[in-house]
């Protein structure tokens, strides 16, 4: 797949992953907060800040109704309205400025995702490098139309999706201007089980779908991030608040800084070592084709004198002829006398 570029950073195969710190609702509505979520960030080495452009009233309506309530007893936000719970989540949008500023001078770039088209053409106003679309809106048909008019590249996360779902999403983006597509297989409840995770779809996504693919992690700790990165991963987005104790409505499956920085390092690590289908001994090997069994005299030996179970073995070093030949060599005679530690070589035999 050719590789994107969102900002200063290239996204692809030949590049190590992209790591997104997914700011959500961890600011706690706290600006200060906010931008000191930035300078941590900024401090792991993520390559980028992502928040969410919404407010509660472009999300949902200001009604306690059944439909309009999380009912669900084992979801964190239980009990709420939606109209409360985005309340509660929402970036003020007067934010936005000061946390891009706040990215732009630490290097780290910074984009949101965008709930409905007055969300796009604020961030237009911003100069958003790339678009997010969060899990529960990759089939709004007429808002993925408005994104990919902008040309910017888009990270589509495919949450509960279909395949005939997913084939619209990145037709209607594909026809409405939008060349540069990253899929993230991502499992849309909070938080998320490594058995419900399924990453093994992030290869089979790429091929049919033909565009970079990565991982939207809403699991704990890093493991499952890292493992998807040996599967073609080349995007992994985690949420990052600074400390789980302070709470927050996504406090509980967000990150920390030792945790986001240990992502980068083992991420990064795990694309070093795929490398490409290679047998035999690499060049940092060779040194140790010594350390090799292979075949030794052990007793000393006369001239004519036969090869017994006795006098040759299969030892370390590899100077010898290889093990393979041990049966071969039993009853063979040496040409001349022979000390004990000797290769077998074919010239004394």
């Amino acid at each position: 797949m050719s590789e994107i570029r969102i900002g200063s950073r290239k996204i692809g195969e030949n590049h190590p992953p992209f790591i997104i710190a997914e700011m959500s609702g961890n600011h706690n509505q706290s600006l200060e907060r906010a931008l000191e979520i930035v300078e941590e960030a900024a401090k792991t080495g993520a390559h980028a800040l992502k928040l969410q452009t919404y407010t509660a009233d472009t999300m949902t309506l200001d009604l306690q109704t059944s439909d309009f309530m999380v009912d669900d007893p084992k979801s964190l936000w239980s009990g709420n309205s939606l109209y409360k719970l985005y309340q509660q989540a929402y970036t003020p949008w007067e934010w936005h400025k000061h946390i891009f500023e706040k990215c732009t001078e630490l290097d780290l770039i910074c984009f949101s995702t965008p709930f409905d088209e007055t969300a796009v053409d604020f961030l237009e106003e911003l100069n958003v490098p790339a678009y997010k679309i969060a899990s529960f809106e990759n089939s709004d048909i007429p808002l993925i139309k408005k994104v990919a008019s902008t040309g910017k590249p888009m990270i589509i996360s495919t949450g509960m999706a279909t395949i005939a779902e997913l084939d619209e999403t990145v037709r209607t983006a594909r026809d409405a201007g939008c060349n540069d597509i990253i899929l993230l297989k991502c499992t849309s409840t909070y938080p998320a089980t490594p058995e419900n995770t399924n990453i093994i779809t992030i290869p089979h996504m790429r091929e049919l779908f033909g565009c970079q693919v990565g991982l939207s992690d809403h699991t704990m700790g890093i493991g499952v991030a890292v493992a998807s990165v040996a599967l073609g991963a080349t995007v992994i987005e985690k949420h990052f608040t600074l400390r789980r104790a302070d709470g927050g409505v996504d406090s509980a499956f967000s990150i920390e800084p030792a945790e986001m920085e240990q992502l980068i390092i083992e991420a990064t690590r795990a694309w070093q070592s795929l490398g490409c289908v290679q047998y035999g001994a690499t060049d940092m090997e060779q040194p140790s084709l010594k350390y090799r069994r292979s075949l030794y005299v052990v007793k000393d030996m006369k001239m004519g004198e036969a090869f017994t179970k006795e006098n040759l073995r299969a030892i370390r070093p590899g100077f010898g002829l290889p093990p393979k030949y041990y049966e071969e060599l039993l009853g063979r005679k040496v040409s001349c006398d022979v000390k004990k530690g000797t290769p077998v070589t074919r010239d004394i035999l």
